[in-house]
């Protein structure tokens, strides 16, 4: 079953229907989803569908000439390897000549690593012969820093080539509740938790009924499909997976400063560097800056891949059990009772997501959201604001606080963020909100009714009515 994807189709799609030659050029990490899409797409169009080796060029080459074969003789199974890749492409410019041809370059960078003139190739063939052609070239990756650099990049020489690009992002958190709509609110939030949006791992996950069930079979089992998923992407994408390992599980565990990071992995900073870089790149970890200021000393390194940050947490830590096969009886004390401390931060995100995506009639226009931390002057502590929503001009803020608690949050939560807002900017206009997943108490309603505060629970940012609803009234009522 094919999920989400709808407007990436429709655009291709459009595209497709014109005739003209194009170059579609699709990237983003692994298991994201792009080949998912373009099957979904080439479904009852004629089709060279090539999936590029990590491999010498010979056997690229090889898989080529195969590819192209099957696609003119679908029954065969032994193809002819043309003598060079100018005979390959040459085919396929016989074949696009009068009709729709889709060819498909999968895992690009792949051929690119293994026959260094494939992009110029394709550079000359594109200028000189395949824009009179029918020919719908799509080039596809998931190293996303050579697909930036080398072939959307002002160097490469495929740079101005291509007609459209589609950077594949994960899932939003509202978008894969198609994937299991009978889960309550809260499961599905701890899917998105533990999977970060990411198709393929929804799908392995196999949470259908028990979301602790598809955990403990499908995870936390050596014999599951997701077991050392993070080891064989770190294995499959780099030259020294020990290092990065180390380097992800020193952030795991608390280090978020570049130094700490070199200290703890026992490398010199300038060497750390190139590690947090390639991570950065691969969509791994994340640099953080609290908003409104530039990157700096202030800036922190933290665990972007939901997936990656809940293996790390909790793998590890009970490998032993794990291996031993009775992790299923310490799973409630081990797992399931930190669970709520480990939401946290994913439902901040969530929050920060449903403000930038999903929210309606917010006070001002946003021009980003974040968090920001700082040093109050007046108790010299540092203080940290969930949500800061900065607006596209004036100096008007979104404030807000994020709780993943069971409990009701109060009116002190309120009087809190007041006063971190006057630390954050004392010429600023604040609009408040707070977001919970235990609700709110009597008190902090009513001062809701009376509109110094916007209060959202977990239903709310999923589509609910709920408190957004009585914002959304009292903002009509004002007009």
């Amino acid at each position: 079953m094919f999920y989400c994807r709808e407007e990436e189709l429709r655009t291709m799609g459009r595209r497709y229907e014109k005739g003209r030659f194009e170059c579609i050029v699709i990237y983003g990490r692994r298991r994201v989803g792009k080949t998912a899409l373009i099957n979904e797409f080439c479904k009852g169009k004629p089709t060279v569908y090539f999936a590029a080796l990590n491999a010498s060029s010979g056997e690229n080459l090889e898989a080529l000439s195969k590819a192209i074969y099957q696609c003119r003789n679908p029954e065969a199974h032994n193809a002819p390897t043309y003598r060079s890749y100018d005979d390959a492409l040459e085919e396929i410019t016989e074949m696009a000549k009068g009709k729709r041809l889709v060819f498909v370059i999968d895992e690009y960078p792949y051929l690119a690593k293994s026959e260094k003139s494939i992009s110029s190739r394709l550079q000359h063939i594109i200028d000189h012969v395949w824009q009179e052609t029918g020919l719908y070239l799509i080039l596809c990756g998931s190293s996303m820093s050579f697909m930036e650099y080398q072939v959307l990049g002002y160097e490469s020489p495929l740079y101005g080539r291509r007609t459209a690009q589609f950077k594949i992002q994960a899932l939003t958190y509202r978008e894969m509740t198609v994937f299991h709509p009978n889960l309550s609110v809260e499961d599905q939030a701890l899917l998105y938790g533990i999977t970060g949006g990411i198709p393929h791992y929804i799908n392995k996950l196999e949470a259908e009924e028990s979301l602790d069930q598809a955990l403990i079979e499908n995870l936390f089992s050596p014999s599951g499909y997701l077991f050392e998923e993070p080891e064989n992407l770190l294995k499959q994408e780099l030259r020294e997976p020990a290092i990065y390992n180390s380097v992800i599980s020193s952030i795991a565990g608390g280090a978020s400063r570049a130094n700490e990071i070199a200290t703890k992995v026992g490398l010199e900073s300038g060497i750390c560097a190139k590690y947090l870089r390639v991570l950065l790149e691969l969509g791994i970890l994340k640099k953080e800056t609290p908003v409104t200021e530039k990157p700096g000393r202030k800036t922190i390194y933290a665990i972007e891949d939901n997936f990656f940050r809940f293996w790390y947490r909790f793998v590890p830590r009970n490998m032993s059990a794990i291996s031993a096969g009775r992790f299923r009886e310490i799973y409630p004390r081990a797992v399931r009772a930190f669970l709520p401390d480990y939401m946290g931060l994913v439902f901040e995100k969530m929050c920060r997501e449903y403000l930038l995506r999903y929210a309606k009639d917010l006070p001002i226009l946003l021009g980003d959201v974040g968090q920001w931390w700082g040093t109050d002057p007046g108790t010299r502590t540092e203080i940290q604001i969930d949500i800061v929503g900065t607006p596209v001009e004036g100096k008007e803020y979104l404030i807000g606080s994020c709780k993943y608690r069971n409990e009701k949050i109060g009116v002190d939560e309120l009087e809190l963020l007041r006063r971190y807002a006057a630390v954050f900017r004392g010429d600023g206009k604040f609009h408040y909100y707070i977001f919970s997943k235990g609700g709110f108490t009597e008190p902090l309603l009513e001062r809701a009714r009376q509109g110094e505060v916007a209060l959202l629970t977990m239903e709310d940012i999923y589509g609910g009515t709920g408190w957004q609803a009585l914002q959304m009234e009292r903002n009509d009522r004002k007009i």
